[in-house]
């Protein structure tokens, strides 16, 4: 029988030690105890997700060519409730469409006509329509903080949100409703014009929807949106219900989506100026 070099044996040994002081001092840096044999090492925390892509995620789950709507709306102010309802009519996508919202009744506000024009890297042009007046004008930026029409949405809260419209900061996980939401925080970009200095989002997790958002001049809560009765239209999920709160108020809007269509076929040519007082 061979007989093992007494070299070859210290050099095993030192190895062995070696290799275990390496061990425990990298356990050490680490501050966790090394995973036990047979055990896998716990899995790492996922990483936080990133608020730009979760609201652009909001916007392409919603993506249509077009969409068409009647609403109707609830107005509550000092304990009196008006009612009105209004059409609306979006063609085009996320950035770049075309809305024409017109009211249908009460009688003083039929006819009513709104075009919004939004654009990717600016602020909407909007130009009303009013029967009584026999003409159209263009809304001042100085104006769209005002109610629509008795509403309490103001005018620039029918524009539409874009996602490179703002900058955006994650602010952790809440529960609004029932749901598990993302709580975003959102500023205007640089140029772009709003009331609003900062807005925090609500997005619910399981299906990339707005639950609420309250937007803010300075620190001043100015009005809140809630988005309720979801439900699945052509593969998209939308809320059925969506109120606005007057904080200065203390007035709500509700309002109420029937006939919710996406992908309907629209003209080009009715979402002119020239065409808002036809018909």
């Amino acid at each position: 029988m061979s007989k093992t070099s007494p070299w070859v044996v210290l050099a095993a040994l030192s190895l062995s030690l070696t290799s275990s002081v390496l061990a425990s001092q990298s356990t050490a840096q680490r501050g966790a105890k090394p995973p036990a044999p047979g055990k896998a090492a716990p899995a790492k925390p996922a990483a936080p997700a990133d608020p730009r892509q979760v609201v652009l995620e909001v916007q392409n789950r919603a993506n249509a060519t077009s969409q068409h709507y009647e609403g109707q709306l609830s107005v509550v102010d000092g304990g009196k409730v008006t009612e009105k309802r209004w059409t609306y009519d979006r063609l085009g996508s996320h950035g770049k469409s075309k809305t024409i919202i017109k009211f249908t009744s009460p009688a003083e506000v039929k006819g009513v006509a709104l075009l919004i024009v939004n654009y990717p890297d600016r602020v909407s042009d909007q130009w009303m329509w009013t029967p009584s007046l026999g003409r159209d004008r263009r809304i001042a930026s100085q104006d769209r903080r005002t109610r629509f029409f008795g509403t309490d949405f103001s005018f620039e809260d029918l524009d539409e949100r874009d996602v490179d419209h703002h900058d955006y900061a994650l602010r952790g996980e809440e529960t609004i409703e029932g749901a598990v939401c993302w709580r975003i925080d959102s500023k205007p970009r640089a140029g772009m014009r709003s009331q609003y200095t900062r807005s925090i989002l609500w997005i619910r997790k399981n299906n990339y929807t707005y639950a609420q958002i309250d937007n803010f001049t300075d620190d001043k809560l100015i009005r809140r949106l809630n988005y309720r009765d979801l439900a699945s239209v052509q593969n998209i999920w939308t809320p059925r219900t969506i109120e606005v709160q007057d904080m200065a108020r203390k007035s709500r809007t509700t309002l109420r989506l029937d006939s919710l269509q996406y992908n309907v076929p629209l003209n080009e040519n009715q979402f002119t100026v020239q065409a808002l007082g036809r018909g």
